[in-house]
């Protein structure tokens, strides 16, 4: 059942994604800022590298778990692009900057989960997890994802507590 709920959760939000892209690229492609949009997406690379390296060591098919490693770190970095266009714009839509904190206080939220997870197991859930560098691997992805959005998060409960409506990075963040 578990992994039923995790298959189907993880369709929606392919679904969701899928739709956002369908609407940024032709919908609402007068509203692109193409100039501010200047991030590399050289990350993806050793994300694909670092699968290969380093994947679960579980019963499953190979190229499923590459992908699943493959996922899970392309998720930890995944939200660098968007960070990036709002540093060169400097100000944030309300719309976006909610819907950047809800990523954030979900990561939060779900690496407060895998760390009480680890401590509740005393450990048992990383060798559930596979053997090798994986388990450590996976929590690592889950705090480094995490940093990446609390800067942002920072700024945006920073604007809020000062009634501003539209959030304005200072330079050199994120």
């Amino acid at each position: 059942m578990e992994y039923d709920i995790h298959t189907l959760l993880d369709s929606a939000t392919l679904a969701a994604t899928l739709w956002v892209i369908y609407m940024i690229r032709f919908k609402l492609k007068s509203s692109y800022m193409e100039d501010k949009d200047n991030f590399a997406m050289y990350y993806v690379v050793p994300c694909a590298v670092l699968a290969l390296v380093i994947h679960p060591s579980t019963s499953h098919n190979i190229i499923n778990r590459i992908f699943w490693a493959f996922c899970v770190y392309l998720e930890a970095v995944s939200v660098l692009p968007q960070l990036r266009l709002m540093q060169n714009t400097k100000i944030v839509e309300p719309f976006t900057a909610h819907y950047v904190f809800a990523l954030g206080v979900a990561r939060f939220l779900s690496c407060a989960h895998w760390v009480l997870q680890v401590l509740d197991t005393r450990g048992r859930l990383l060798t559930a997890l596979g053997y090798g560098m994986w388990p450590s691997m996976v929590l690592l992805s889950e705090i480094v994802q995490t940093f990446i959005l609390a800067d942002f998060c920072y700024y945006y409960v920073k604007s809020i507590v000062g009634g501003q409506l539209v959030l304005r990075l200072p330079s050199g963040v994120v």
